[in-house]
């Protein structure tokens, strides 16, 4: 199961063998079975991946790692829910209000749950230590579901929470609402704000004041520098992501459509738009560091409040993995950037 990078990236091959031996295992293992899952007809074996994605079921009467969790069912019609999480008193005095942050979980659109055991781990720890309310959205996946039913579910969960006063806990400021996710997730992150920020009128208490996009997924037609310097590279390659683009887009699509490559010819102007103040974070190993700082250029050039934090020495999805010490600089990072807007 070893990954092999390519003859021209000694570095990134240096940056892999300097991982912990269970980081690179993971990554090893998780690279392997999901190459077998997809299969050439654009389907997915999901059996096959449930042998890797672990679940954790909500514990709504007990706190675990000082945080409670629950499940709230938004449509039962297209399984559209989400995972509450809850930090105790400790963490937060009751009498203070605390920011609420809606996550989108990663996985090419394709994969993963918030009942994954790494997305419950990430998101028991950010309600505990930024603190905050944490809803982390269960959207449909593709390739049963394309282009834009990620994105529907992103925003609709949004408009649940500010038409439904009874849902989060009272001490829930959802004037200070947060858009966060990693990879994909950011990705649809990125396009419920922009969604929000066109439609605003329609919400009485939501407002997204702030943006966390953890190496999210974007792409294009062209190849950046970092995509072919870092080919091979673990969980994100050339070959992974063009198949998770042909499932995810509109059939006939290319791309260069809006949802993939947001800085590109086909590019929503968001320069009029009330964006939210958005962080960008990458990694210095990721084949998608490229788009990734298109992305943040053009936030900058759109007029918008942006600022981007590189881990020089990071692979894809680093920050999942609690054995890498930058995992908790970036929840740090994170609560700064929280407190700060």
């Amino acid at each position: 199961m070893a990954t092999s990078f390519s003859s021209n990236s000694q570095p990134a091959a240096s940056a892999w063998a300097s991982l912990p031996w269970k980081t690179r295992l993971s990554v090893s293992v998780l690279s392997k079975l999901t190459d077998h899952a997809r299969r050439a007809d654009g389907t997915i074996n999901r059996r096959l991946l449930s042998f890797i994605d672990f679940k954790s079921s909500a514990t709504p009467t007990a706190s675990v790692k000082g945080v409670t969790t629950s499940d709230v069912t938004v449509d039962p019609t297209r399984q559209l829910w989400f995972r509450l999480f809850v930090p105790d008193a400790t963490s937060s005095p009751s009498s203070s209000s605390l920011p609420v942050l809606v996550f989108f979980h990663g996985g090419g659109f394709s994969y993963l749950s918030p009942a994954s055991f790494a997305y419950d781990t990430v998101c028991r720890k950010f309600a505990r230590k930024i603190p905050a309310v944490v809803v982390s959205v269960n959207y449909r996946l593709c390739p049963e579901h394309r282009y834009p039913s990620q994105y529907d579910d992103g925003f609709d969960v949004v408009t649940f929470l500010d038409q439904n006063d009874d849902v989060l806990p009272k001490n829930a400021d959802r004037s200070r609402c947060f858009l966060a996710g990693d990879s994909a997730g950011a990705n649809v992150a990125h396009h419920v704000a922009v969604r929000a920020a066109r439609e605003k009128d329609r919400f009485r208490v939501v407002k997204p004041v702030g943006l966390i996009s953890i190496q999210p997924f974007f792409g294009g037609e062209g190849r950046v520098e970092s995509e072919i310097r870092l080919h091979g590279a673990p969980l994100v390659s050339i070959t992974r992501t063009d198949w998770l683009w042909k499932a995810f887009l509109p059939d006939g699509s290319n791309r260069d459509h809006e949802a993939a490559n947001v800085t590109g010819p086909n590019a929503v102007d968001i320069s009029g738009l009330d964006y939210p103040s958005t962080l960008v974070f990458v990694g210095g190993f990721d084949p998608l560091l490229d788009w990734q700082k298109r992305y943040y250029q053009w936030l900058k050039k759109s007029g918008k409040e942006a600022k981007i934090i590189e881990y020089p020495n990071s692979i894809h999805a680093f920050y999942v993995f609690p054995e890498l010490p930058e995992s908790n600089q970036l929840l740090s990072q994170v609560k700064d950037f929280v407190a700060s807007v």
